[in-house]
């Protein structure tokens, strides 16, 4: 079992409850990633119904994760029928809500019979051995997921600011080498430094109040590639478009998520 398997690992209480717990070693600073707070809650999720696949997630965030402590999970099926599951679920700590979330799962093992498709190419990122590692020095912030995650920033926006414009291109993986799956994936799409750091430089913790993943397909082993742009930032609200590619170059995930700027 891998690292990510044995800190996402849940144990059901029946009736629809889960229990778990919130390791530290998945922060940002003093409160755990957003990203594998939404991972405890899908792997009660995909218990649930025929189908597997997370094909849409919607996250809301209500307060901080606090991480070291017991969490309770809860998923049920809201709608399930021959190609989609409809769920909703949520994560608790000391009785508290933190995050709600509504996804709908489906099958991504089989390709459609449907031949038409557009996509969406990758753009051009020197390979990972020539991407610096992310730092938390540079963001400002205490980056304890780096202990988790393999993350390598294009060589443009590894340094805050010095890109002049609100973007974020780099790789990711776990690193332990577990293989990515499509519950990864949504963590992965809020598991970069956030675009506007390549703007604006030091930025510390931008909490997320919403996010959305669209995942596409079934990622191939190896690097994910990700490309973030915020192009919307008011009264220091922040929209954060993502785009993930697997090691193939195939389109595997899209996101889009509300962020807050706290300095």
């Amino acid at each position: 079992m891998s690292v990510f398997d044995d800190e996402t690992a849940i144990e059901s209480v029946g009736d629809g409850q889960w229990t778990g717990t919130v390791h530290e070693s998945w922060n940002i600073g003093e409160n755990p990633n957003g990203g594998y707070l939404l991972a405890l809650v899908m792997g009660a999720m995909e218990t649930l119904g025929p189908h597997r696949d997370p094909l849409s997630i919607t996250t809301h965030y209500l307060r901080p994760g606090t991480p070291g402590e017991c969490c309770d999970i809860s998923a049920e099926i809201v709608r399930s029928g021959r190609t989609l599951t409809t769920m909703r679920g949520g994560l608790a700590q000391q009785g508290k809500q933190r995050i709600e979330v509504l996804a709908a799962f489906g099958d991504l093992s089989a390709p459609s019979e449907i031949d038409s498709e557009l996509s969406v190419s990758p753009p051009e990122v020197p390979p990972p051995d020539q991407c610096p590692q992310r730092s938390g020095a540079e963001q400002g912030v205490a980056l304890p997921l780096l202990s988790r995650l393999d993350t390598r920033i294009h060589p443009d926006f590894a340094r805050g600011g010095a890109a002049g414009r609100a973007e974020m291109t780099g790789w990711i993986r776990f690193g332990d080498g577990r293989q990515p799956d499509t519950r990864s994936l949504a963590m992965f799409a809020d598991s970069f430094p956030p675009s506007l750091f390549s703007l604006l430089g030091v930025i510390g913790w931008v909490p997320t109040i919403e996010l959305t993943v669209h995942v596409r397909r079934r990622p191939a082993p190896g690097w994910i590639l990700g490309h973030f742009v915020t192009t919307d930032l008011q009264d220091g609200r922040m929209i954060e478009d993502g785009t993930l590619w697997d090691d193939a170059g195939m389109l595997v995930a899209r996101s889009r998520q509300i962020g807050l700027l706290l300095n």
